[in-house]
């Protein structure tokens, strides 16, 4: 009862936290474009220079960046213990499961689940695209005055499978984007832990007391400066925003955003009572915080710890199937990821002069589907990966590049409501497979 009270009243800190950083961003917007309505840009660059401004941005010499520099600083506090946390956590959840059967049900269910989810966003995706598509509303773009942003090179999407096994033991867990050759390595040594019974006392007791101390040093930064961090991130996202760099785009931003909110809403009610026969509705009242924080921070990988923390002690799920669940979701389980990029693949393809077919859907909708599992935890990732899927159909012509970098200068809104999708599929999927293996404690979830 004390961490549920403690949970509501962290997710009314960060509620209001939220509301206060969307009112007073969009309000900046409204002055940014008065200023320089004015001529008085001087105005507004003081300002953003202050407040907002990127202080490692070449040319940033001069400026404060206080938004900037708390964000930042909150943000790299999260992702400082991502890998070891990672780690530890599937190497524990993995040690508990000792018996073998059980192991390959809770994986093999966990995976399914992950699959269905993801196809369903895909088909639910490429239908709303499709729609939009035949309306015309995605027609060319004229944004000639924006600066447009760097891309990335494309590549194969297969080659997210060599990433998997790494090289080098030691230069795996230096890498915060490699989470997939973590959960490799976690998955590896926990099954020797399990073949080696006893003999791995020392080393599993390490892993128990890191794991520990890793609970009291995020409950502490997220109970204490998470509202204040929220307040801060969002007023500077929606302030480094014009409306000369929403406008051009206005058709792509208004239906992934409608996607997405409908999706969230309404998909996983739907998915947790199909395939875990529970009410919903204590899910999506106990989950909210975890969306906030996710719409906040636009990191899956930042979000971790708050999303564990709730999803075993206010939603009841056995903490061997959330350490196992969640990890592994936040590497592969990408369902806003999926939706963004194929919308915006079927954005750019038609507002550049390319024909999109069923078949070219089709074909959108399976890369998307390797991308996203390669899509790092991180902000803004799902955008850059997205230029993969764009080379794989071609679509590479001057208005193609000028549509993906259109994308890439306004997508960090969308991107925010991205994580909270990818987050809340996490926590939904721990319900299911742990309700499947008697392991959810539905006094609690239903609390």
């Amino acid at each position: 009862m004390e961490s549920n009270k403690n949970g509501q009243k962290l997710a009314r800190k960060m509620v209001i936290a939220l509301v206060c950083g969307l009112v007073v961003g969009f309000g900046c917007i409204v002055l940014r474009e008065q200023l320089i309505q004015s001529g008085q840009q001087e105005i507004w660059t003081t300002i953003n220079n202050i407040f907002f401004q990127d202080i490692t941005a070449q040319g940033a010499t001069q400026a404060i960046g206080i938004f900037y520099i708390i964000g930042q600083l909150f943000v790299n506090s999260l992702q400082l213990i991502i890998v070891p946390m990672v780690f530890v956590s599937i190497c524990l959840a993995i040690t508990v499961i000792t018996d073998t059967k059980k192991l390959g049900r809770i994986s093999s269910s966990t995976i399914l689940t992950f699959l269905k989810t993801t196809v369903c966003a895909l088909i639910f995706a490429g239908l709303v695209g499709s729609f939009v598509y035949q309306t015309g509303a995605f027609d060319a773009i004229s944004a000639s005055h924006i600066t447009l942003q760097e891309g990335t090179a494309g590549s194969n999407p297969l080659s997210i499978i060599l990433s998997i096994i790494p090289n080098n033991f030691v230069s795996a867990f230096t890498n915060n984007g490699g989470v997939l050759a973590i959960v490799f390595l976690a998955v590896a040594i926990g099954l020797a832990m399990n073949q080696l019974n006893n003999r791995t006392s020392m080393f599993k007791k390490l892993l128990v007391e890191i794991s520990e101390i890793i609970s009291v040093c995020l409950s502490f930064v997220i109970n204490n400066f998470a509202p204040y961090a929220i307040f801060c991130l969002l007023t500077r996202t929606f302030a480094a925003y014009g409306i000369d760099y929403l406008m051009p785009a206005l058709a792509y931003v208004v239906t992934v955003i409608i996607a997405l909110i409908v999706y969230l809403m309404l998909a996983y009610p739907i998915y947790l009572l199909t395939m875990a026969k529970v009410n919903p509705k204590p899910f999506m009242r106990k989950i909210l915080k975890v969306v906030l924080f996710g719409f906040s921070t636009s990191s899956s990988a930042a979000t971790l710890p708050l999303n564990k923390e709730t999803t075993v002690n206010d939603m009841g799920v056995s903490e061997e199937i959330a350490s196992f669940v969640l990890p592994l979701g936040m590497t592969i389980n990408m369902d806003g990821t999926a939706i963004m990029q194929v919308i915006a693949a079927i954005f750019i393809a038609a507002s550049s002069g390319y024909q999109v077919t069923f078949t070219s859907m089709a074909i959108i909708a399976i890369l998307a589907l390797i991308a996203s599992v390669g899509t790092p935890a991180a902000p803004g990732a799902g955008a850059i990966i997205l230029f993969t899927i764009l080379t794989g159909m071609g679509y590479t012509n001057d208005a193609a590049v000028l549509a993906y970098s259109l994308i890439l200068s306004i997508n960090r809104p969308i991107e925010m409501l991205v994580t909270s999708l990818n987050v809340t599929g996490d926590s939904a999927t721990s319900i299911i497979v742990a309700k499947k293996e008697n392991m959810l404690d539905e006094d609690v979830y239903k609390s």
